[in-house]
């Protein structure tokens, strides 16, 4: 059967996402659970963006044994060499270059003829190709590129070294029909000596991604290109995980074989939803929570009689099943580091032995500690590392006249304590209000999201909240986990309001 190799991009433009930062080692995080998932090729960063973007590419080259690590670089050399930098460590390096090919990018954003595009991609190409044997080129918004002008930049790129071509439906514009055919166009008209991949980058702005990176692995693309729970700048990208199921479901059709360890789908989308921010909508296919609920009568009786009736995809078999290992409060540390292992950490002992003393206090609350429970506490924990200010202690009372009253204590990196008051409508107001005021900021709350972390009387409450810059129209998000809504609800503002203090 024929390959089909999956390229992550969810560190780099699933990054892109409004809102949505990981930090260093979370990025580290994600691309070994990414390696136990399957995943081939894993865009780490664009490192010539910033020091922090540079490091955390090569933390993952350092880090990674079996993928395929790849930098993003414009048709700059100083992009190139930054990337060639960040990757020398790693076990297989591959740099993707990239240059918009289309009339509208070329005479408005470029400013740049079509014979000066070709001559850029010729002359990077080719200087990338000095440094790395695997060379990836995409021609930018390649869908709304014409098509004897996109055959011609491929064509270039090709004999300048690049071994893989990506075709990008930059803005979500295509249909299955035209990005299928354009990629046999491509692959019946290119001259080369050498097997060429071609690969597939499609958005979601019509809702089209998965459907049209399906096409095209029906019109020989080899590869495609996506993130995981298909988060990405505007509608996000190919989910990858519908691609992955869509082609063992339909193994008959496709006729394609992959890499992908289906029963870690799940984790590896609950890791990325936690850090990110974003979460996972419950008909989400293969992976939301109702992906395998049947509310119908006659639905119910076929998948009691025979779930084949009603189910082409088993909760097993991406990974949604009951805890092998639970724990709770007698659980030793060697019960604790084996599934946190499972999970797929890889803690420092300094770290572990953080995370087993949050454990404890956990389980001294909750009978039976779940693998939510855990992502989140490892979560808690790796933010809490990094951040500048972390939420100390909460005090809500009764105020006059139906007001609620706060009291909010932050500690600084510095273990400097500052304690603000504030009155609200409600109690979740006050405590955001004196939230504002330690921080001296005016942001406008657009998102407060709250439910149950797992199922029972002792589930913990998660809250997620979403803040913006009115001027800017940036967005930033936090996330908070804590048995008491209001703690969880100032752990989140604390969260997101760190991110908008470091941008200001």
């Amino acid at each position: 059967m024929r390959k089909i190799q999956f390229f992550d991009t969810t560190l780099r433009d699933g990054e892109q996402t409004p809102g949505v930062n990981f930090n260093t080692k979370e990025k580290v995080q994600i691309a070994l659970q990414l390696e136990k998932w399957g995943i081939n090729v894993i865009e780490a960063g664009f490192p010539i963006a910033s020091p922090g973007d540079f490091d955390a590419v090569k933390a993952i080259a350092d880090n990674v044994k079996k993928m395929t690590v790849t930098g993003l670089a414009r048709c700059q050399k100083k992009d190139i060499d930054r990337v060639y930098e960040a990757l020398k460590n790693a076990v297989d390096p591959q740099i993707h270059i990239f240059l918009a090919t289309s009339d509208v990018h070329m005479k408005y954003k470029l400013k740049m003829t079509p014979d000066e595009v070709l001559a850029s991609i010729k002359e990077h190409v080719t200087y990338a190709h000095n440094y790395f044997e695997k060379v990836q080129f995409s021609p930018e918004d390649a869908s709304r590129t014409k098509k004897d002008f996109l055959l011609e930049s491929v064509q270039t790129a090709i004999d300048a070294g690049a071994t893989i071509i990506n075709i990008p439906d930059t803005v979500g514009y295509s249909n299955p029909t035209e990005y299928g055919a354009l990629f046999k166009f491509l692959i019946e008209n290119i001259q080369s000596e050498q097997e060429i991949i071609f690969s597939s980058h499609c958005h979601d702005d019509l809702g089209m991604a998965t459907a049209n990176a399906l096409a095209a692995i029906e019109n020989g693309a080899n590869r495609v290109e996506g993130a995981v729970n298909g988060i990405g700048e505007r509608a996000g990208n190919t989910a990858l995980e519908e691609v992955a199921l869509a082609l063992a479901i339909r193994k008959d059709f496709y006729a394609c074989q992959t890499t992908i360890v289906l029963n870690e789908t799940k984790r590896t989308s609950d890791l990325v939803s936690r850090l990110s921010g974003i979460t996972v909508p419950k008909n989400k296919a293969v992976i939301g929570d109702n992906a395998y609920a049947h509310e119908s009568g006659i639905h119910q009786d076929g998948v009691l009689k025979n779930p084949e009736t009603y189910e082409i995809i088993t909760p097993t078999m991406v990974g949604v099943a009951q805890n092998s290992l639970p724990l709770g409060k007698l659980s030793g540390r060697h019960a604790f580091s084996s599934k946190l292992e499972e999970l797929g950490y890889q803690l420092s002992e300094s770290e572990s032995k953080e995370a087993f003393k949050r454990f404890k206090i956990l389980a001294d609350k909750k009978k039976h500690i779940t693998d939510n429970d855990l992502i989140a506490l490892i979560a808690d924990q790796h933010r809490e590392e990094i951040e500048k200010y972390r939420l100390s202690d909460v005090q809500v009372q009764y105020s006059s006249n139906g007001y609620q009253g706060a009291i909010i204590s932050i500690i600084d990196d510095n273990n400097q304590t500052k304690v603000a008051s504030k009155i609200g409508a409600g109690s979740i107001q006050a405590i955001y209000n004196a939230i504002d005021e330690v921080f001296h900021q005016h942001p406008t709350l657009t998102d407060y999201e709250i439910q149950a972390l797992t199922g029972g009387e002792d589930a913990q409450a998660e809250v997620r909240v979403t803040l913006c810059n009115e001027q800017t129209k940036q967005e930033f998000r936090g996330i908070g986990v804590d048995f008491d809504v209001l703690h969880a609800s100032a752990k989140a503002y604390v969260q997101a309001s760190n991110h908008f203090a470091q941008a200001h």
